[in-house]
């Protein structure tokens, strides 16, 4: 039985056999060429240039160099001379998916690609002549047709550029040259109405131009002045007929033509206070900034009349100057006698007590100048920043450790909260010391007994908040913005007995000095919070 199933599958193996020689003929009378079946072994179990039973005495196609390709699941192809047909033969072998054909390999004899190659050749070669004639006469008559209608288009394009805008009477085609020609028609039309506009416009600037109490002067790349209103006229004592003409004849100011210059030069110079005209107590800011190119060029110059803003300032350091040096003098001499009688004190409760009342009084004034005076140095700009990486829980535990006195005087309970990212902030540490204590101090004092202060220190987009609240009344809403100012005092229930009432306003300068904001405002349970903001990195 055995037997008999062997010689069943022998044959059926024969039979599968002869059957897939016979395709590999098939398929090379279609395309002309060899066919070569392959087994997975590298048998080969067909072929259409040798007969079935002459298969087996051909050579294991395993290792031949277009299967090796193929073995690699790409297209084999390779030029090589063919011992069976005895021809240079051009192999392609590729990988295929049957039980008994594991690649399929196509070889054509060279001279065979050789002629197609050349047919192919000739054929486009023959298309070509024919061609070339139709080609070179329709390509006459559209350039013929073409010439004529850029004729037309350039026809209307000298009318725009003689300033007649007005639309043609015919009409484009509907083709891609009809396109452009609309579209540069309504570009023509479009820039029309703009420099309508722009004349408007120009009318516009002069009327506001001569209505501003700041004096405007335009130059151009020249260096000829192109506008002059009526307060620049005025404070450089020129007149209409200057127009025109070179800005260093007109101008008689050197510090105004050195400006102009460095504008012209595309710099843009810093503002310069100067007096103009006879009158010396007149002051005024000239800036002078450069026109881009694509504004034509040139400067322009603005002149900016600050003769009251300094006489006001001037008002105030007067008082700020007299203040200090009225108080320096008595306080020098009342705290001598002040701790002359602290030093010998007398029999007496009631001259201690007297005595204790006038050396407190006596600090309530020294701080008042100290901080007239610091408030004069801020304004002056006399206080400079020396920036370093300061670490603020290290500040919240020294101001904290400062007003330990009063804290615990009160009973009250101070949290620090820093997050890490913001624990180092770059600032002058001396200076934000005095902000910390100054908020620190106010909190303290407006809280009642065994209240909680909160300080927190937060990191938030590039900046670091710093807030203090306190568990006081609170201020009214009218009065948030206005905290910040000198002397200013909301009502009884946030005024305190020893307060300069400069604290707040010492606080925003230092803020502000270090570009950083201040603000005040009512948390949501109650009490003040103020929130210091200031820059996370040197250069912000």
């Amino acid at each position: 039985m055995g037997a008999t199933r062997r010689g069943a599958d022998v044959h059926r193996t024969a039979i599968t056999g002869l059957a897939i020689d016979a395709e590999a003929d098939r398929l090379a009378q279609a395309i002309d060429g060899r066919i070569t079946l392959v087994h997975a072994d590298g048998r080969v179990v067909g072929d259409s240039s040798v007969d079935g039973p002459e298969l087996a005495s051909l050579d294991n196609h395993l290792e031949r160099p277009e299967v090796r390709i193929a073995r690699e699941g790409q297209v084999g192809v390779v030029e090589r001379y063919s011992t069976t047909v005895l021809a240079d033969m051009l192999y392609a072998a590729v990988p295929a998916r049957h039980p008994e054909i594991a690649y399929v390999r196509v070889a054509l004899p060279l001279t065979t690609v050789t002629r197609q190659v050349t047919r192919i050749g000739a054929a486009a070669l023959l298309a070509f002549a024919l061609a070339a004639p139709v080609a070179i006469g329709l390509a006459w008559l559209s350039s013929a047709l073409l010439s004529r209608r850029v004729q037309a288009i350039a026809s209307a394009a000298r009318r725009y550029g003689a300033g007649d805008i007005r639309r043609p009477s015919h009409d484009y085609a509907n083709d891609e040259l009809g396109d452009v020609a609309r579209v540069l028609d309504a570009s023509v039309q479009d820039l029309g109405r703009r420099a309508e506009e722009l004349a408007r416009d120009r009318a516009q600037m002069e009327a506001i131009l001569s209505g501003m109490v700041e004096g405007v002067l335009i130059v151009n790349r020249q260096g000829r002045l192109q506008l002059v209103n009526r307060a620049a006229e005025e404070m450089l004592n020129v007149d209409a007929s200057a127009l025109g003409r070179l800005y260093l004849e007109v101008i008689r100011h050197p510090d105004i033509s050195a400006q102009l210059t460095t504008a012209l030069g595309g710099e843009t110079s810093p503002p310069h206070e100067l007096p103009l005209g006879r009158d010396a107590s007149r002051s005024f800011v000239a800036r002078a900034a450069p026109v881009s190119l694509a504004g034509g060029g040139g400067a322009i110059l603005v002149l900016h009349d600050i003769t009251d803003l300094r006489r006001a300032d001037q008002v105030r350091r007067d008082f700020v100057a007299n203040v200090s040096h009225e108080l320096r003098t008595p306080l020098t001499a009342i705290r001598g006698y002040v701790e002359a009688l602290i030093d010998e004190p007398s029999d007496a409760d009631h001259t201690r007590h007297f005595l204790d009342i006038i050396a407190r009084h006596a600090g309530r004034m020294e701080r008042l100048v100290t901080d007239l005076l610091r408030l004069a140095r801020l304004d002056a700009n006399q206080e400079p920043l020396e920036i370093t990486n300061c670490d603020i829980e290290r500040i919240f535990r020294t101001v904290v450790t400062d007003l330990t006195p009063s804290i615990a005087a009160k009973e009250q309970h101070v949290t620090m909260v820093v997050a890490p990212e913001a624990g180092v902030v770059p600032v002058d540490p001396t200076k934000l010391h005095d902000i910390i204590r100054n908020l620190v101090e106010n909190a303290v004092n407006y809280s009642p007994e065994r209240a909680s202060v909160y300080l927190e220190a937060h990191h938030r987009s590039g900046w670091v908040e710093i807030v203090v609240s306190d568990s006081g009344p609170g201020i009214p809403p009218a009065d948030l913005t206005r905290v910040f100012e000198r002397f200013y005092r909301v009502d009884k229930a946030r005024a305190r007995p020893g307060g300069t009432g400069l604290g707040l306003a010492i606080v925003r300068h230092l803020v502000e000095l270090h570009g950083g904001t201040v603000k005040a405002e009512n948390g949501a349970e109650g009490g003040a919070r103020f929130t210091v903001t200031l820059p996370a990195q040197p250069d912000a």
